[in-house]
């Protein structure tokens, strides 16, 4: 199956078009759905590159974009899927900063009460520069003066998304375990090494695991993804392998359930965040508690529907574009007719207005633009 999308905008008014946890909310429910902490950058993404830069030349890219990277890449993932996100993070009070905290909290409805303005500190930065499918990035920062970013006592959330760091711990990831808050986890790249299940001490206060292939073999020792999936559960409840262009596979250790979904054929513009926004996805699905298949098939959707916009937090799509390429998809000829079976769990879920949905903001090549508008 193909997924198409059309032209980005830059601007849009915030709005609520699908609240996929309409039917599960309660008056004593936590304020909020989804609690992450972590580093905003100020992403910078050069696209449309034939090669790789080649050193001692100059090269020039057909298309370049501007929007909020690091941790708001998963954060405006969640919000634009309808999930009441809260973020702690540090944000410099230049610009940069200005920009990325108006973006989040004005743009996207994210609540940045947990963060803070730091004087003095310059916003990191990552230029991201992407070809032939991949993408190669350089980044620029300082660590934020000693007080942590996150609050002492993380706001009461429904779900919270944790990035672990082999040998450390996060005391709030703990903290946010015991009171009910489902933790859901995903993992860099090792540069020790050791690739040791041991070192990711927090993963016992985990529901959910989502590395890559190459990060769960290496953990597991396993000699495929799918094994290695199996072989987590034995530290995770929920272990969820991406398998890159093959889709995706899940082992609820819990129940035995499992579930494979492949991956949607697109023209990638910019993976930028895909990663994210696959995460967003399965929390939304997992949270409004649909079957393990719909949300592995939710998640890729929206990752994949995300690789054909400029930038990580603000390609990631909104319901409206979720329904968008549904009725797309349905009216080109030839789709196979189960995979589009695959995906019919959709139509109970998208907005059922015809209506063209108003743009959403989009990256854009510079900042400071429009300010009075």
């Amino acid at each position: 199956m193909t997924a198409s999308t059309g032209e980005g905008h830059h601007r849009h008014p915030r709005q609520a078009q699908v609240d996929p946890l309409a039917a599960r909310r309660a008056p004593t429910d936590p304020p909020w759905d989804v609690y992450l902490t972590g580093t905003v950058f100020l992403d910078i993404i050069f696209t449309g590159l034939d090669s790789a830069p080649v050193r001692g030349t100059e090269s020039w890219a057909r298309g370049m974009g501007s929007s909020p990277g690091g941790v708001a890449n998963m954060a405006a993932a969640l919000a634009r899927l309808g999930l009441r996100t809260s973020l702690a993070a540090a944000f410099g009070d230049d610009h940069y900063g200005e920009y990325c905290w108006d973006t989040l909290e004005q743009g996207e409805g994210i609540d940045l009460t947990a963060s803070r303005t730091v004087p003095g500190w310059h916003s990191p930065v990552t230029v991201s520069m992407a070809y032939e499918g991949e993408r190669t990035m350089v980044s620029h920062g300082h660590e934020p003066p000693p007080e942590e970013p996150a609050p002492a006592s993380p706001p009461h959330a429904r779900a919270a998304v944790a990035s672990l760091v082999p040998g450390k711990r996060a005391p709030w990831i703990a903290q946010a375990a015991s009171r009910g808050t489902r933790v859901f986890a995903d993992v860099g790249w090792d540069d020790t090494g050791a690739w040791d299940l041991a070192g990711l001490a927090d993963l016992e206060h985990c529901e959910a695991f989502l590395p890559n292939a190459q990060e769960a073999m290496r953990y597991t020792g396993a000699g495929c993804p799918r094994a290695a999936a199996h072989a987590l559960t034995d530290y995770v409840p929920l272990a969820v392998v991406t398998l890159g262009a093959e889709g995706a596979y899940a082992v609820d250790g819990r129940t035995g359930e499992t579930a494979e979904v492949p991956a949607i054929a697109v023209e990638a513009l910019d993976p930028t965040g895909a990663g994210d926004v696959f995460v967003a996805g399965f929390v939304t699905g997992t949270l409004a508690d649909w079957p393990l298949a719909d949300r592995l098939a939710f998640a890729g959707l929206t990752a994949a529907l995300s690789v054909q916009e400029f930038g990580g937090s603000l390609s990631a799509p909104g319901w409206s574009e979720v329904a968008e390429w549904w009725r797309r998809v349905q009216s080109v000829k030839g789709q196979n007719p189960e995979a589009l079976r695959r995906y019919a769990f959709l139509e109970d879920l998208l907005p059922t207005q015809e209506a063209t949905p108003c743009p959403r903001l989009r990256a854009v090549p510079t900042i400071g633009f429009g300010r009075s508008a």
